[in-house]
């Protein structure tokens, strides 16, 4: 069920990207690959370049700058939108490491 929460939040990014010329400009150039980690050992990844991401990767993805950790029921309450990404991170429900640009970046993507 992860896989496929992950799969419709790329494709939602990827459609917001192709529909909306704001937000395609404001990621023009950003390249960028995000690992998400579960606490079940579960990990994926995906590719952002070209202002799209390139679908969901089973694995770690060496060299990724931002590397997401946390929890099915954390991930998925997020994506529903039954738990803001703020309160998780304060909760210590998801924990992010990134540069502080791609925290602020990671902020779209949710």
């Amino acid at each position: 069920m992860v896989r496929e929460l992950l799969e419709q939040t790329v494709e939602n990014f990827n459609m917001k990207s192709r529909n909306d010329e704001k937000f395609r400009r404001e990621l023009q150039g950003l390249r960028r690959t995000v690992q998400v980690e579960f606490d079940d050992g579960r990990v994926y990844h995906f590719n952002l370049k070209d202002t799209l991401i390139d679908g969901v990767h089973d694995g770690k993805k060496e060299g990724a700058e931002i590397l997401i950790f946390t929890d099915e029921d954390t991930f998925r309450d997020i994506i529903n939108g039954e738990m803001s990404p703020m309160r998780a991170y304060a909760t210590k429900k998801i924990k992010f490491k990134a540069s502080l640009s791609d925290m602020l970046m990671m902020r779209k993507f949710f």
